[in-house]
């Protein structure tokens, strides 16, 4: 296996996510040794956003970092354990919804693809980026 940063590359759905991580300097970190629970937004989870979202976010890293760390919650928890909660806090400090009535989201973004594995935890691929509104 390989660490959160190089699996979310080999995915290759991951692209707009990892570029924000290397920008906000999250690399190292995410390469650390965790254990990491990434809620990672896809692509077109990035595409979704407002024209000029993305742009806006790499060019005020601290909110780029806020929002990142957002999708971050310490700890490996895998699908099963997801579904089980309520909430989860994240590395930020903030708290996400999880409600897995329907499937599993996490706030207001669908989970499309749970428990893919890393040497340093775990990444759950979502719809939607996580914003604070």
């Amino acid at each position: 296996m390989a660490d959160i940063v190089d699996t979310a590359v080999a995915a290759g759905s991951f692209t707009t996510l990892v570029l924000a991580v290397q920008a906000a300097g999250l690399v190292d970190t995410l390469k650390g040794p965790g254990p990491f629970t990434v809620f990672a937004p896809t692509d077109e989870a990035f595409a979704k956003l407002p024209f000029g979202t993305v742009e806006g976010l790499l060019n005020d890293i601290p909110q780029l970092t806020a929002v990142l760390t957002d999708h971050v919650v310490p700890g490996k928890v895998m699908a099963a354990d997801v579904a089980g909660m309520t909430s989860a806090t994240t590395v930020q400090g903030g708290a996400v919804t999880v409600d897995a009535s329907s499937g599993v989201k996490i706030n207001d973004a669908s989970v499309v693809r749970a428990d893919v594995a890393a040497d340093n935890g775990v990444i759950h691929a979502i719809g939607s980026v996580l914003l604070s509104s």
